[in-house]
């Protein structure tokens, strides 16, 4: 066969597959990948830095959805807690915490440097996984909803990639969301970065803080202001029920009465304080930590002077220096950012 003929043939074969293809078998061009714009968190360069999936990257759409679902009441249409949503209970100007009488509510603020959830951690991982608790579990959402709503499967489709909407996906743009919540620009932070001063009294009672005399940096340290992990601080000496903390988890009598180590940054809007909303003040909270721990087996030995076995005392000065300090750590622009306000 001359080369001409063999061209000819080969040309017209490849005609024939292309148009089979076409007729038959659309072209396969894989999964939808949106074109989302990537967001970086502005926080301090001493912030450590933020662990985000390889599957769910920060992006400006992400963001946005994740805050609308935030907001939004239909997310419970149809589930046990009707007519509410995640910002019903984490108010922005509480520095997303809500007064609630019998329980505290633990703040939304730099959640995405943590790896255990609620007070008494049932929930760990990323926040991936706590937002699926929230959608599954405590909301129930009917997913059908979202599919059905003349915006969502859209909003979807631009930030994730599909408009089939999963409890996965509504995880995801959760958790995008609440990452983006950083909490990092009060006037204590402002006085390190050296953009800004304390006032003598802020200082006596962060020289308090961070020093034994208070002993609080131990579980409050730099810059999270939480180590997110568990102790038991002598709330009770014994510890039933909801009491019982993170032992309800582990069944570790070593936890019995242990809880979450709150954030203490914009601690003066987050009252109640504790998992059980016991203490309405500040003031209240110190007078417990100067001469109202509980022993048990299970106290945390941080909850005593080393050696001596005896709990911190102040005195009314220091209880009052050390409670200006901790006015230092409210956040304004936290609170009054239009850009985490509801977009509805």
């Amino acid at each position: 066969m001359s080369g001409g003929k063999a061209g000819v043939l080969l040309m017209a074969a490849l005609v024939a597959l292309v148009a089979g293809c076409s007729k038959d078998a659309p072209l396969d061009h894989g999964p939808m990948v949106p074109a989302t714009t990537p967001l970086q968190l502005d926080v301090p360069a001493y912030f450590p830095q933020v662990d985000i999936p390889a599957d769910n990257p920060l992006t400006v759409e992400g963001v946005a959805l994740g805050r609308r679902l935030y907001y939004d009441t239909l997310l419970s249409l149809h589930g046990p807690r009707q007519g509410k949503a995640c910002a019903s209970c984490h108010h922005q100007d509480r520095a997303f915490t809500v007064p609630s009488p019998g329980t505290g509510v633990l703040s939304h603020a730099n959640l995405a440097w943590s790896t255990h959830f609620l007070w008494d951690g049932r929930v760990s991982g990323k926040l991936e996984d706590v937002m699926r608790f929230e959608v599954e579990d405590f909301f129930q959402v009917d997913v059908q909803v979202l599919r059905s709503h003349p915006e969502y499967p859209g909003l979807f489709r631009k930030a994730l990639g599909t408009s089939e909407i999963t409890s996965g996906d509504v995880a995801k743009a959760l958790a995008q969301w609440v990452r983006r919540l950083t909490s990092s620009n009060s006037r204590f932070d402002r006085y390190l970065r050296y953009e800004g001063i304390l006032s003598a009294q802020e200082l006596s009672g962060m020289n308090l803080f961070f020093t034994e005399a208070g002993d609080c940096f131990h579980c409050h340290g730099l810059p999270l202001m939480t180590d997110n992990a568990f102790h038991n601080i002598g709330l009770d000496s014994v510890f039933t029920g909801a009491n019982a903390g993170r032992f309800a988890v582990t069944g570790n009598p070593a936890d019995l009465g242990a809880f979450k180590t709150p954030t203490l940054r914009n601690i003066a809007l987050t009252a109640p304080y504790m998992h059980d909303g016991r203490f309405q003040t500040l003031e209240q909270v110190m007078d417990f930590y100067s001469g109202g721990v509980h022993r048990s087996p299970s106290l945390d030995p941080i909850m005593t002077k080393p050696g001596t076995g005896i709990t911190i005392g102040m005195s009314p000065q220091q209880k009052a220096d050390l409670v200006a300090f901790l006015h230092s750590l409210t956040d304004e622009q936290f609170i009054t950012d239009p850009a985490l306000g509801s977009p509805f």
